[in-house]
């Protein structure tokens, strides 16, 4: 599955260097051609003559060494291959991608190309869960560059954690398996409602929750990066807008029905994880309402249930809805699935405050009208977006 394939192998300088000697004999075994690309510090550890051996190719450690004049090695290098590789991807060159800079052979090439990268961290665990490294990974992951994620076990600095590069062997597996991948959700329009609503009292205060729509958007990045055209309808949320993704910004219940019932005959496959208000004022004003004495009395009333109309509209499309409780969890998200005419739901209890509302963390039961079960333990809500995914993806094409 690698025969032929022009692969780009980034070695950065970590103890790990050693084990991307091994991984070039793999990829080379598969029949793929490697060429490498060193860091000064990966000279270090290991020898560019071991990867010129195993490669039977240059390899390539200076920006400014221009051996045929008629190429710029490194914008060269960007195009020439089908994959580009880094393993072992540092700290310091995972941020260096994420901040845009290019000030060695590595990060010159990484920024030049328009190829598939794939990235396998190694470093300490507590480096790898600093807040920084933790953002910087964030950040390529929403550009669309892929992480090939590190083992845990004993580091050689002496820890035992997360971090360790992944094996070369496992690392080959992967490659070829992306290789063969096609992106299931090519040529599907998909509609997915993410944060909370607004529901003003008067011109300073409003009635909302605590959703913060991360589940929503790890959703709309995810259902990209298997082909989808995605239309994300949001609420009022501090995050950035995912690339590649039709983003509308709303505030209310009301505008938010507005904009998804617009949208919905035009979706194959709507996945409704907002967090809408049920009720709102009666009585809305523009100005502010003044403190007085005593108790006040807000009346509410009921706003549209979207779930429920798009249940009822419901067609050729795939609906997935969200039900977000404290008790009786799994009873009551089942309840909804029928109630309201959905093909699959996806339960979570956010009675529980390491999960859910505000947390990077979440975890569910995606549940099905025919009855499929699937329970999704405590990760972070960009893994368990990719596992729905796939559940949802697998529930389709029983159709």
């Amino acid at each position: 599955m690698l025969k032929g394939k022009n692969i780009l192998l980034g070695v950065s300088g970590g103890i790990a260097a050693y084990k991307a000697i091994a991984l070039t004999s793999k990829l080379t075994q598969a029949g793929a051609n490697v060429k490498v690309i060193m860091t000064e510090s990966a000279t270090k550890f290991v020898t560019p003559l071991s990867f010129q051996a195993i490669s039977r190719n240059e390899v390539y450690l200076d920006t400014f060494d221009e051996k045929d004049p008629s190429k710029i090695a490194h914008i060269d290098l960007a195009d020439w291959p089908d994959f580009f590789l880094l393993a072992p991807a540092t700290a310091n060159i995972i941020g260096k991608i994420a901040n845009g800079l290019a000030d060695d052979m590595l990060s010159t090439t990484l920024l030049a190309t328009d190829k598939p990268v794939y990235i396998a961290p190694a470093m300490n665990v507590h480096m790898y869960q600093h807040p920084a490294v933790q953002r910087n990974m964030q950040i390529l992951d929403g550009w669309g560059y892929r992480f090939i994620e590190p083992g845990e076990g004993y580091l050689a600095c002496g820890y035992v954690g997360k971090g360790r590069l992944e094996e070369p062997e496992t690392i080959v597996t992967l490659l070829q398996q992306e290789v063969t991948r096609t992106l299931k959700w090519k040529g599907k329009k998909v509609l997915i409602s993410a944060g909370p609503t607004r529901e003003p009292i008067d011109a300073v205060r409003y009635f909302s929750n605590y959703s913060s729509g991360k589940m929503g958007y790890e959703l709309a990045k995810a259902a990209v990066r298997e082909g989808a055209e995605v239309h994300l309808v949001t609420g009022p949320t501090t995050l950035e807008d995912p690339d590649n993704v039709k983003t509308y910004q709303v505030t209310t219940a009301e505008e938010m029905f507005n904009k998804i019932s617009e949208l919905y005959p035009a979706m194959d496959i709507v996945i409704k994880s907002a967090a809408v208000a049920d009720y709102r004022p009666v009585v809305q004003t523009d100005r502010k309402m003044k403190k007085q004495d005593g108790n006040l009395f807000i009346e509410l009333e009921r706003t549209k249930d979207i779930l429920k109309y798009l249940g009822e509209q419901k067609g050729h499309q795939y609906l997935v809805g969200f039900a977000a409780e404290t008790d009786h969890v799994k009873a009551y998200g089942k309840e909804k699935l029928y109630k309201k005419n959905l093909d699959a739901i996806i339960i979570n209890d956010v009675s529980n405050k390491e999960i859910g509302f505000q947390s990077d963390f979440n975890e569910v039961i995606f549940l099905t009208k025919d009855g499929v079960e699937q329970t999704i333990s405590k990760s972070k809500k960009e893994v368990i977006a990719k596992q729905l995914i796939t559940f949802i993806e697998n529930e389709i094409r029983k159709d």
